[in-house]
């Protein structure tokens, strides 16, 4: 995708329900910095069925408790109808625009709009045929972990290379709504690029930026973040969303964090190279004549750092200068008779 941390604005449900706040949420993500804009293709009817029935009905201590799955989705989606504006708008406006599909029929519907990425959510880490479906597409395939142990991540991950796909970013993800900073738990990122050879993310749910910051220094090389233009609109994220300034914060913060992370060598910078003449060297410590002996006395290791290298001190004790030299005269290593 590019070098630097790609930074995803999360639509999800915070649209209110119309097509103008959907557009002006692509707008605002694009003036907070964000890099794409992700949506989320389904219907109620392709990701559950409307059912009365216990399993059917949110619980477990989440902020959607009592409410029948199918109700939430119905609230939630996205109109299709809605996504080629989305995609247009998005392209005029320099972001990526991609989507989670939920099923076979969302990423054939995806593939007419030319969805240059897909995202596999948490939720879906265990349904291989739609993983394998979309592997197939050879485009860049992203996936969350929220609800996964390793065998669901290493059987989605093998999945997606067996039909040739190895494109596969794992994005580490707490599937909690909103999430608790102490579960972030960043240091699995780098576990799942050991165990399974893929580009690394952060897919956040948690408030405020500390965890994308952190997950920078982790590797991160995908954020997602869901985005709101005012949680005064409500709906089903919009507890757990950032609004326009508080989400141009976070790109803010994240590529200062770039910014700090650096390069794996042992060259100076300009600024660091001058720093040096802050450093010890060997200085003429008290008025000394041709033919005088070096001792602890009269050559002291001292700032600046314009004189000898302080590893020759042992060295040069006992030895003669061969000339006159005045306190204050950074020494150096022809001073000393041969």
């Amino acid at each position: 995708m590019q070098n630097k941390v790609f930074i995803i604005a999360e639509l999800s449900a915070n649209h209110g329900g119309k097509l103008e706040i959907a557009l002006e949420t692509v707008r605002a993500a694009k003036r907070s910095g964000a890099d794409a804009i992700k949506l989320q293709t389904y219907t109620a009817d392709t990701i559950t069925m409307d059912s009365d029935k216990p399993d059917f009905v949110i619980k477990g201590g989440t902020i959607w408790d009592n409410r029948k799955l199918y109700d939430l989705y119905n609230e939630a989606y996205l109109p299709w109808e809605w996504h080629k504006s989305i995609f247009e708008l998005a392209k005029e406006e320099g972001l990526v625009c991609f989507s989670s599909p939920f099923d076979k029929t969302a990423v054939d519907f995806l593939e007419n709009l030319d969805c240059p990425i897909y995202k596999i959510a948490s939720f879906e880490i265990t349904d291989i045929p739609l993983i394998e479906y979309v592997a197939k597409k050879m485009k860049p395939i992203i996936i969350s972990t929220g609800i996964a142990e390793y065998e669901d991540i290493k059987l989605a991950v093998e999945t997606c290379r067996n039909v040739g796909n190895d494109d596969i970013t794992l994005l580490k993800c707490t599937s909690s709504y909103p999430a608790p900073v102490e579960e972030a738990n960043l240091i699995m990122m780098r576990k799942f690029v050991n165990d399974f050879g893929v580009k690394v993310g952060l897919s956040d749910h948690t408030l405020g930026n500390i965890v994308p910051i952190v997950s920078v220094a982790m590797g991160a090389t995908v954020i997602e973040k869901h985005f709101i233009l005012d949680r005064s609109l409500g709906g089903p994220d919009a507890s757990f969303s950032l609004d326009e300034n508080e989400f141009a914060e976070m790109v803010s913060a994240v590529r200062l964090a770039e910014l700090s992370i650096g390069v794996e060598n042992y060259m100076l910078t300009p600024k660091q190279i001058s720093g040096k003449s802050f450093s010890r060297s060997l200085y003429v410590s008290q008025d000394m004549k041709s033919g005088d002996s070096i001792n602890e006395n009269n050559v002291r290791s001292v700032r600046p750092g314009f004189g000898l290298h302080p590893k020759y001190f042992q060295e040069i004790l006992g030895k003669k200068v061969n000339r006159d030299l005045e306190h204050g005269d950074a020494f150096q290593l022809n001073y000393v008779d041969a």
